[in-house]
């Protein structure tokens, strides 16, 4: 069995010849011989601490950005060696103990094939900085992840934590890179850590304070070669934590992987839930986010910690819901009052790209969801609004539309599409919904593309309807990330003029 296979059932268990005890910052990191995959923020950020605390580092990167040469000449000025190109990607070099990689780097490729038959342990950055904490008194780690929202969940937590007074910041896959938030010269007094599954993947020893898994659904099959093997990933989250793990009460998914994991002994299990909570859970009373999970009386009695309308406009979309009730138990979990959880969702600003109102045109709402990459995203949204002109398409790596179209059918006064996969929405659209108006994009460049697509939308829509870019796909067929989408689609509404909101 090599150590890689030996890694995740013990975690305690160390290749390094039982010489070192690499679980804290002020371990003897010297002389150790550490390949550092990828120049991006995180894999930066770990050379970085690595070669300060006096180990030999060699990065390599299969890509040369203007960035990446910055970072790299830095890097030689304090002593790593640095190599990049393809070449440099497929083994590790002979008398490599450890291999750090950047989180989306899959296990399937050649290098890491190479580190597993060589039984070479291979880190992720999350795993990395778990390490490089301080031997007393680190902060906490508080983990959120799930296939959608978690990005949202995740900041709203950070809002909640100051909210309390707390030296508290969002990390890892959103935010401060978590190898900049654990070595900040002021600690934090508690971190919030966005996780993906590709970072739960090469995660081995972490141990939150509480964690959180918002929702399942396909997604990264490609990465993972399987959804089980996604499905799992997602689970890992749960391993180890020490105090509460939150679950999604209405997806049952995620009470089945949190009833697989391995926690510290006396962890609670907390569900949150859009319908009216039991015992252990938060939820919604009428209008007023509840709390009967972290009072004394829980069987009989519950506490208020916000209403719907401290959420905002946003409010009446159900994902966004679910996220704010999934943060508000992590906080609580945390010993966070009823107070500063109304008053951090009160004072959360929504991240870009998110169900973001860009203006209101001739009585029409232009919302640009961009972050919508998939179809679960998408289908959130919808949800939202209604009657809705709806912009979608893009890469839709796999994945099937049929029941997003057929359960958003009614919803919609008409449909634009563009990208690469959408001739596939297309055919959905005619199959459930084929009273639905629909446009084709021709246009291939992204801004020429976008504004096709808003002139196609607008000579839809009506007074009252949202013209909603919610594309239930990826963006880089056309763009350089959904970001730029939702730029171009926010850049092009504003330029409409006439907003009366």
């Amino acid at each position: 069995m090599t150590d890689n296979e030996l890694w995740p059932l013990d975690p305690s268990y160390e290749p390094f010849g039982g010489e070192r005890d690499l679980t804290h910052r002020d371990a003897d990191w010297s002389g150790l011989s550490v390949l550092v995959v990828g120049l991006g923020v995180s894999g930066f950020a770990a050379a970085d601490a690595l070669l300060e605390r006096g180990a030999n580092v060699r990065v390599v990167s299969r890509d040369k950005t203007d960035v990446m040469a910055e970072r790299a000449q830095i890097l030689e000025v304090l002593g790593a060696e640095i190599a990049f190109g393809a070449e440099h990607m497929t083994s590790a070099p002979q008398g490599t103990q450890l291999v750090v990689t950047s989180p989306g780097v899959p296990p399937t490729d050649p290098l890491m094939t190479d580190a597993a038959d060589r039984g070479i342990p291979v880190w992720g950055e999350v795993e990395l900085a778990w390490r490089m904490r301080p031997r007393e008194g680190a902060a906490p780690w508080i983990t959120i992840t799930g296939t959608n929202g978690k990005t949202t969940a995740v900041t709203m937590l950070e809002s909640i934590l100051q909210a309390q007074g707390l030296r508290a910041v969002a990390a890892g896959n959103v935010g401060m890179p978590i190898m900049e938030a654990i070595l900040d010269p002021q600690p934090f007094d508690v971190i919030a850590v966005e996780l993906s599954t590709f970072q739960l993947h090469w995660s081995r020893s972490v141990s939150p304070f509480a964690s959180c898994l918002l929702n399942v659904a396909p997604d990264h099959v490609d990465w993972h070669g399987s959804f089980e093997e996604y499905r799992r990933q997602k689970g890992r989250v749960f391993e180890r934590t020490q105090a509460a793990c939150v679950y999604n009460v209405d997806d049952p998914t995620t009470e089945a992987l949190l009833e697989e994991a391995e926690v510290v002994e006396g962890c609670r299990a907390i569900g949150f839930t859009l319908g009216t909570p039991a015992p252990s859970m938060v939820g919604i009373v009428e209008d007023v986010l509840a709390d009967r999970a972290f009072v004394e009386e829980r069987r009989t009695s519950a506490a208020e910690l916000a209403v719907l309308r401290d959420l905002g406009p946003n409010a009446a979309a159900p994902h966004y819901v679910a996220d704010a009730l999934a943060a508000a138990a992590l906080a609580r979990s945390y010993g966070v009052s009823p107070a500063a959880v109304r008053k951090g969702l009160m004072d959360y600003s929504p991240q870009p790209h998110r169900m973001a109102l860009v203006a209101t045109l001739d009585g029409v709402r232009y919302v640009n969801d961009s972050k919508a990459t998939n179809p679960p995203a998408a289908a959130a949204s919808l949800t939202a609004y209604e009657p809705v002109v709806w912009i979608a398409g893009g890469l839709l790596k796999g994945a099937d539309v049929s029941e997003l179209v057929r359960d958003n059918a009614t919803r919609l006064r008409g449909a634009v599409l563009m990208g690469r996969d959408r001739d596939a929405i297309a055919r959905a659209l005619a199959e459930h919904a084929p009273d639905v108006p629909v446009a084709i994009v021709e246009e291939s460049e992204p801004e020429a593309a976008m504004t096709q697509a808003l002139e196609h939308a607008r000579g839809m829509a009506q007074s009252g309807d949202t013209v909603l870019l919610a594309p239930a796909a990826a963006s880089l067929d056309m763009y350089a990330s959904y970001g730029a989408r939702g730029d171009a689609f926010t850049r092009i509404v504003e330029s409409l003029g006439g907003a009366d909101a």
